[in-house]
């Protein structure tokens, strides 16, 4: 075990064995903490406390301020608090915590199995970093304030910013292709449905500097829609699942598409083969080039089965420039990906519509540029945390994850209970998880504690094996019990 790992180790021990002295005591804190009170000259007109000590300040020499140590005013009608988190957040009590770290785990492992390093970001940033052009749905969903300081900040909606923030702030001490990843809380504010909140985690994965497979606006240029246009036509295609028809051809032509480009644009959005497209563009085009090159690796890979290719896909995040992807839930498979030619959503719906999806990225090769540095090709995804546990728990595939101690120690008599912080201190120093009961309970409670937290042993530590360097230990899944010496407790 290292030196600091061990002295973490210690010091909480420590911790134990204050919390156990304190309840040894079997007296209020008050009285267990005195602190003697220096006398103090009384007032000829005795008054209220907080006269009193500002008198007795008043006629010090050091000249404090009147009335500095007058406590509090009571309040005598206390305002309940709403013990509730505020709206679209959670609290993460023992056993949804077990389950985020299990997920976390997880993330991390993939990423760690596909070569990728681990990066973290401010969850507050400046708010200039995530408005980038006007018109794009999350400057309405920022969590932005002013600090006290007069700067412009907001809580992250997405960590790709973060991200190419960082990327320029090294500049090239960077050595490419970056293969980073990051698990971060994001805050957006928005509207609630289920495997959506205004706060979630999100697991991302990006490659920063491999320039291959890169899709252009050729659909939006065959139609003659001016690339000016781009951001806001993407914007209002996202809304497709969302809105009716008529709506959406009613919002196009607010942005000054004509009818017949409409028309057209709609009936493409709806190809769902890449065969379709190409007899569309034609096969010289470098959108269809791409994506017969996208199809052909991911053949290549043993992935065939599981992309299908979908126009429609269009996201409200301007900076992708390429084919993206979102990964749903379809009927007959479990994960489901799609390609397109431009923007991305970072959550999305499932298959059935009745949740956003899995995952979602793309390629963003100008993003830097944005923010005023070089463009360096990138390729990345985010994956939330919402969605994926609403899906495993509807198919019933949640672990179950209750807590796991190695070791629960127990005096016998209350004057054993440092002998038995010096066998979970013995115990933790080897790497053991230890629960130490600090207070006199009946073994009957023990036994309880001990299954509620699904101790592998029971260390008993009475009066006689002390006596002979010893502790009592009991495995509890068979109920075999021994005495072993301390020095060979492991």
């Amino acid at each position: 075990m290292s030196v600091s790992k061990l002295s973490l180790t210690r010091s909480i021990a420590m911790l134990s064995t204050i919390s156990s002295s304190l309840l040894i005591l079997n007296k209020p804190l008050t009285r267990a903490l005195r602190f003697p009170i220096p006398n103090l000259p009384l007032a000829t007109n005795p008054r209220g406390l907080s006269s009193l000590s500002t008198a007795a300040i008043g006629n010090n020499a050091g000249g404090g301020r009147a009335g500095a140590l007058s406590p509090a005013p009571v309040t005598e009608d206390l305002q309940k608090i709403d013990v509730n988190p505020p709206k679209g957040t959670r609290d993460f009590p023992p056993e949804d915590m077990r389950l985020r770290s299990w997920l976390f785990f997880n993330f991390r492992e993939v990423s760690r199995l596909f070569g990728f390093e681990e990066v973290d970001f401010p969850v507050l940033e400046s708010e200039a970093l995530f408005v980038r052009k006007a018109g794009e749905e999350i400057r309405d969903q920022l969590y932005c304030f002013e600090d006290r300081g007069n700067r412009r900040v907001a809580l992250r909606p997405e960590l790709t910013p973060s991200l190419a923030r960082l990327v320029i702030q090294k500049g090239k001490s960077l050595s490419l292709p970056l293969k980073w990843f990051a698990v971060g809380q994001c805050w957006r504010y928005e509207r609630m449905t289920r495997g959506r909140r205004r706060e979630h985690y999100q697991w991302n994965m990006d490659i920063i500097g491999v320039p291959e497979v890169m899709v252009l606006q050729e659909v939006l240029r065959r139609y003659s829609i001016p690339e000016a246009l781009f951001g806001k036509v993407c914007i209002i295609i996202d809304k497709i699942e969302k809105l009716p028809l008529a709506e959406i051809k009613k919002e196009l032509e607010s942005v000054g598409v004509l009818e017949e480009a409409i028309e057209q644009l709609l009936q493409v959005l709806s190809i769902k083969s890449l065969t379709e497209l190409e007899e569309i563009l034609g096969d010289s085009g470098e959108a269809v080039a791409d994506l017969k090159q996208l199809f052909s690796l991911v053949d290549k890979f043993g992935y065939s089965e599981w992309i299908q290719f979908d126009a429609s896909i269009v996201r409200g995040l301007a900076y992708y420039t390429g084919i993206v992807f979102e990964m749903k839930q379809p009927r007959n498979t479990w994960f489901h990906l799609e390609a397109c030619q431009t923007n991305y959503s970072d959550l999305g719906f499932d298959r059935g519509g009745k949740l956003r999806a899995i995952c979602g990225g793309g390629r963003y090769d100008r993003l830097l540029s944005t923010f005023g540095g070089d463009d360096i090709p990138a390729c990345g995804f985010g994956f939330g945390d919402a969605v994926i546990i609403e899906l495993l728990k509807e198919k019933g595939l949640l672990p179950e994850l209750g807590l796991q101690v190695e070791n629960i120690v127990c005096a016998l008599d209350p004057g054993l209970q440092g002998a038995a912080a010096t066998v979970a201190t013995i115990l933790r120093e080897k790497g053991q998880s230890v629960d130490l009961v600090l207070e006199s309970k009946p073994l009957k409670w023990v036994f309880k504690r001990a299954s509620r937290i699904n101790a592998s042993r029971l260390i008993l530590v009475g009066d006689s094996e002390w006596q002979k360097g010893m502790v009592g230990v009991k495995i509890l899944s068979t109920g075999e019990q021994q005495e072993i010496k301390l020095d060979e407790l492991d």
